[in-house]
């Protein structure tokens, strides 16, 4: 028995050792773009998790929601009441309004609002939920985009959630998770759940 705490000792220390030298080794500051993208269910709720943290330490936030307008929000419900800035894309799932024309306009609408955040010294953090389908879609120009990310402050971190986020974000970003689909509900036949899916 003293050995094997002799020996998990031993692996543990050498571990900290490890740690220790990546912290160390961590020295610049600046505000981070982290993208968060696969086909699995989770990279919105992720995103919401990483606003409320920040609002939880005192940091300003401000939030776009594009394609899931028209559902009650739980996470606006919360947030807007600790001050948290949200802009909503009013279509809704664009699979639903089918016309091209008037989700552009709504998108490129939510997407002046973006623009601001991302020049706004003030918010430390900025959530563009959804907006990986903007891009796919044509809805908001790539380019565009990239130059806004580059050129917002420099503390200022954002993430950016959605499905099949282009490569450019890819390589922009700092951190870049993959939600992966292992088992989903509704391919069970089981309805969205309030508080749970939405």
């Amino acid at each position: 028995m003293a050995q094997d705490q002799d020996r998990h000792q031993q692996r543990q220390q050498k571990l900290k050792q490890q740690v220790d030298e990546r912290i160390a080794n961590a020295t610049e500051e600046k505000g981070l773009l982290l993208v968060i993208t696969g086909n699995g269910k989770g990279k919105s709720t992720s995103g919401f998790g990483t606003v409320a943290r920040a609002v939880g330490h005192g940091f300003n936030c401000g939030v776009a929601q594009f394609i899931k307008g028209t559902w009650e929000n739980g996470e606006k419900n919360l947030l807007e009441k600790l001050g948290v800035t949200f802009h909503v894309m009013a279509t809704g799932f664009t699979w639903e309004t089918q016309n091209k024309q008037a989700d552009t306009d709504a998108a490129q609408q939510v997407w002046q609002e973006c623009k601001k955040m991302l020049q706004d010294p003030n918010l430390d953090v900025v959530l563009l939920d959804e907006l990986t389908y903007m891009v796919t879609y044509d809805y908001i120009d790539l380019e565009e985009l990239l130059t806004a990310l580059n050129q917002r402050p420099s503390h200022q971190s954002v993430i950016i959630t959605g499905r099949a986020a282009h490569r450019s974000l890819i390589e922009l970003a700092d951190t870049v998770s993959e939600v992966r689909n292992v088992k989903h509900a509704f391919d069970a036949g089981i309805k969205a759940r309030k508080g749970i899916d939405w």
